[in-house]
């Protein structure tokens, strides 16, 4: 059977089959579960399946935003053409997804000469928090992010985006406006602090009560080379570990980033595509 538009009860089925690919659909899933199906709000997602045997064996999520989440095992390329004409006319921001599925995804969606701001194939790291290594060094605390921090994490932010994403600068200061809102309503984010001085940023982009997915790690260029950033990603793992949270997966935009995930128990997982488009970009 081809794929097929899902309908808005099926919910409950599509984050059962996502489950079982938990490391690799953190973002489809999570938003599953925080912002329901539909087309409303940035995160609110639609799903297309496909089923063998009375059971779904694949799904391609759409975000509201425009970002293609990808839960494709065993497609080829050749599985995944009707997509193109179920989805034509469709806004897309990215594709984010492991390589293998990302890959020949991108091909038959047409979107291989697309214009693109930022293309990535990035480690992934998974961790049984059980197994956390936690700093030692008590001059390190976390703050929430809060308004009166908002200046700092809003210039963080847009720099972020700018080497780590490739957003243009023009861009980058108002996009980053609206993840910093986000993060603050959602509590999702934390600041290092040095001796009460803010030295890096870390958060969680996608959250379930089985696992959190780090994201948005920054430490800002002379700050680097101290060892904050794993810090402040074991501190904020260690928080969610208090709450029952048992793992913890990401994907690390550097070599650097890999050491210092390693540093603190990480191990390698798989690869993850991240293909962010330029705006416009739509299926044809």
């Amino acid at each position: 059977m081809s794929f097929r538009a899902a309908t808005g009860g099926e919910g409950a089925a599509i984050a059962a089959f996502l489950r079982l690919y938990l490391d690799q659909a953190m973002f489809p899933l999570s938003n599953l579960t925080h912002h329901g199906m539909g087309r409303e709000g940035r995160y609110q997602m639609r799903f297309w399946l496909r089923e063998a045997g009375g059971r779904i064996v694949a799904t391609l999520g759409l975000s509201a935003m425009g970002m293609v989440l990808p839960v494709l095992p065993g497609q080829g390329e050749g599985d995944l053409r009707p997509l193109r004409d179920m989805l034509a006319g469709e806004a897309v921001e990215g594709i984010i997804g492991p390589v293998d599925w990302a890959a020949p995804l991108q091909s038959a969606l047409g979107l291989t000469s697309a214009p693109v701001d930022h293309r990535a194939d990035e480690p992934g790291f998974a961790l049984d928090l059980a197994r956390l290594i936690l700093p030692a060094d008590p001059s390190l605390a976390l703050a929430p992010l809060t308004d009166a921090r908002r200046p700092l994490a809003l210039d963080w932010r847009a720099r972020y985006r700018e080497e780590v994403m490739g957003t243009p600068p023009a861009r980058s200061r108002a996009i980053a406006a609206g993840d910093i809102d986000t993060y603050i309503a959602r509590d999702s984010h934390r600041l290092l602090l040095c001796d009460g001085t803010p030295v890096a940023m870390t958060g969680f982009n996608a959250e379930l009560p089985e696992a959190v997915q780090v994201g948005g790690v920054y430490t800002p260029p002379g700050m680097r080379g101290r060892g904050y950033a794993r810090a402040a990603v074991a501190l904020h793992l260690d928080q969610a570990r208090r709450t029952g949270i048992p793992r913890a997966v990401l994907f690390a935009a550097s070599d650097a980033a890999a050491r210092a995930y390693s540093a603190i128990g990480f191990r390698p997982a798989g690869r993850m595509a991240m293909i962010l488009f330029a705006p416009g970009t739509r299926i044809a």
